[in-house]
């Protein structure tokens, strides 16, 4: 290939060049315009106009035993810890980042790992109750035209 007088490189190359010069920075979280660690500064009555209102409604009424309970435990839990709890209705709160959950689901305890874009959501909804209904061939009682299985 014939190249030009003063030219150095394709065009190719100079973009995967200007590629490697911009780094790629992670995006800060943020919840309502506030940090992480100013979230967790704030206490339980200055978060909740933050919150949607469903959840607000919850932490109005207080919290229960076992809830109270759960939130000392995870007071008292270093990071890496699992906390095993039975209670779904607890609301994630900015204190409860970066810790590990253990949440019942009914048959077994789910890990869950909380993170700061959960804060807001119940820990119910990271521990699901149901499965996926996988559906296989006619069982022992199927007459014999229910029987019938394409060949697919």
């Amino acid at each position: 290939m014939a190249t030009k007088k003063g030219f150095k490189g394709s065009s190719r190359s100079k973009r995967k060049a200007k590629r490697k010069k911009i780094e790629i920075k992670k995006k800060e979280f943020s919840y309502r315009g506030l940090s992480l660690e100013e979230l967790q500064k704030l206490s339980i009555e200055e978060l909740m106009p933050l919150l949607p209102s469903r959840i607000r409604r919850t932490l109005k009424r207080g919290f229960t035993e076992k809830q109270d309970k759960l939130l000392r435990d995870i007071e008292n839990a270093k990071s890496g810890d699992p906390i095993k709890t039975h209670c779904r209705d607890m609301v994630i709160l900015p204190s409860f980042a970066d810790h590990i959950v253990t949440v019942y689901n009914g048959k077994e305890f789910q890990r869950v790992h909380i993170e700061p874009n959960m804060i807001g959501h119940y820990l119910g909804e990271f521990a699901l109750t149901r499965k996926k209904v996988a559906h296989t061939g006619p069982g022992v009682g199927a007459t014999r035209s229910s029987k019938y299985m394409p060949l697919k």
